[in-house]
């Protein structure tokens, strides 16, 4: 055996269609694109979604939804945060500085004190807002809530 006698198995391989090399061939003229239309054109490349000219999908399905570009995103920190902040820290005051510091929000982010968890502490807590438990548990326990204002 020889390298140079190697071949394919009989019928294992064909030989491409050979288009557009004349009359001859039987695949000239035209060379198997048909007459005329976007397909038989250099260049052509059909659109994602295309349907042939019919109205594609996602012309056909109504618009839907909104987004209020003047939203604005509030975190949440609950008051069993607040507990173990002022427990761990020694803090009576908490305000936007002090979350901020304690990596509890970012320097421009809003937040909203809800009322998951128990306060046992007297606290001053500041914030963007405050759920109607988390200001009646900070209340009752002797703080003060002060709202600061977003805009």
């Amino acid at each position: 055996m020889d390298l140079s006698t190697l071949k394919p198995a009989e019928g294992s391989t064909k030989n491409g269609k050979r288009i557009g090399r004349g009359q001859g061939s039987g695949r000239g003229g035209t060379s198997t694109k048909g007459h005329k239309g976007a397909q038989s054109r250099s260049g052509y490349s059909r659109k994602k979604g295309f349907e042939g000219g019919q109205m594609p999908l996602q012309r056909r399905i109504p618009k839907g939804g909104f987004k209020n570009i003047n939203r604005v995103e509030l975190a949440s920190i609950n008051l069993d945060v607040l507990q173990r902040l002022a427990e761990t820290k020694g803090l009576t005051v908490i305000n936007h500085e002090t979350m901020v510091a304690n990596h509890l929000v970012g320097k421009r982010e809003y937040y909203k004190i809800l009322g998951r968890g128990v306060l046992t502490a007297k606290l001053e807590v500041s914030a963007h807002g405050f759920s109607e438990t988390a200001k009646k548990a900070i209340e009752e326990k002797g703080g003060s809530t002060t709202l600061i204002t977003i805009y």
